[in-house]
């Protein structure tokens, strides 16, 4: 039955993205590319003071977002405090983004780019990582010079793994002069590859971080924006007067405290991605490299049935099989080193 009212087209013509809402807790979750520590005792001791005032008031976020400026080297006024970074790209898309405009994305990448784009109902031109998942650089600069509206570029991207260097970033900037790069370093910690210093110089760059991965606070959606303080301005405008609640603020204050909480996750991440990419290795399974906490693994033909066994064993993965060409590619998130090897040894037993 339809609506009594008619639904925009540009919704009507999306695909519905469908992630796991219920089924997850108690299991070793290798899907999302959460953080599989949790998040810093501190954080939990901030939430634990969360007074009933704080909590019935509308959120006052500005002491959060000048120690936020410090904590990521800019003034507060380049900094935009969102809720997760999914809001900085929806933000993103509103200010920037109408009807018919172009956006640029390559794919398989995060889902959103392309959800809020569409939303928007603008055209998405989308080059395709290939089978050695090389970042396709001839579709890309053609696009560009086309001008799009925006390119939402994360770096490292998920769920290929592919990390840009510094030189490279730079030379796409200098291929959009007419276009608003984003570029998404959601895993910045774990690839140390940051162009947060350049949005002075550049004012076609965005550059987005979250919460959500080292610093463990998925479930109270931050996320930040980074950009020269005259656009951050005019994106002020396009978003709500309180888009960050008082639970991830008090969160956000103790997580960058405590420094050595995220030190000791990235530490312990890249231990067990040496582990994991050495078992993966005896064990003749195909991977690729990543600069993210998680790997994109080919398991070929078999990729359904080791998704469901290891399911059946209380681990989750993420098939990726459907955003390629070919069926086969899973996606995984770096655990523990504890955590990797329990990993290991079904994937052995599997196989």
């Amino acid at each position: 039955m339809k609506a009594a009212i008619p639904v925009r087209r540009a919704v009507e013509r999306m695909r519905a993205y469908n992630p796991p809402l219920e089924g997850r807790t108690d299991k070793l979750r290798l899907d999302f590319n959460e953080n599989p520590i949790g998040c810093s005792p501190a954080v939990r001791r901030a939430l634990a003071k969360l007074s009933a005032a704080s909590i019935s008031a509308y959120p006052e976020q500005e002491t959060v977002r000048r120690k936020a400026a410090k904590y990521f080297g800019v003034e507060p006024s380049e900094l935009l405090l969102t809720n997760g970074t999914d809001e900085a790209l929806s933000l993103v898309v509103n200010t920037f983004v109408g009807p018919r405009d172009t956006v640029l994305l390559v794919e398989p990448t995060y889902a959103m780019y392309r959800f809020y784009s569409e939303l928007a109902g603008a055209r998405i031109v989308a080059p395709r990582y290939d089978a050695s998942m090389c970042f396709p650089w001839n579709n890309v600069l053609a696009a560009l010079r086309a001008g799009p509206r925006v390119f939402f570029l994360p770096n490292p991207n998920s769920p290929t793994g592919n990390l840009l260097s510094t030189r490279e970033l730079q030379r796409l900037l200098n291929a959009a002069p007419r276009t608003m790069v984003v570029v998404d370093e959601a895993y910045f910690e774990f690839s140390g590859v940051t162009v947060i210093p350049w949005i002075r110089r550049h004012r076609n760059l965005i550059v987005t971080r979250t919460f959500s991965k080292t610093a463990g606070l998925a479930g109270l959606r931050l996320g930040c924006i980074f950009v020269h303080r005259e656009l951050a301005a005019t994106m002020r405008k396009a978003q709500s007067p309180y888009p960050v609640n008082a639970a991830a603020l008090a969160a956000a204050e103790a997580a960058m405290l405590d420094r050595g909480f995220i030190a000791r996750t990235v530490r312990e991440v890249r231990r067990a991605r040496s582990e994991f990419e050495r078992g993966l290795a005896r064990l003749k399974v195909r991977y690729f490299p990543s600069g993210g906490n998680f790997l994109l693994v080919h398991f070929g033909d078999r990729a359904k049935e080791i998704v469901a066994a290891l399911a059946r064993k209380g681990i989750l993965v993420r098939d990726r099989s459907s955003d390629f060409d070919g069926e086969g590619y899973v996606r995984i998130t770096l655990g523990t080193l504890a955590q990797t090897r329990r990993l290991l040894r079904e994937l052995k037993e599997i196989l």
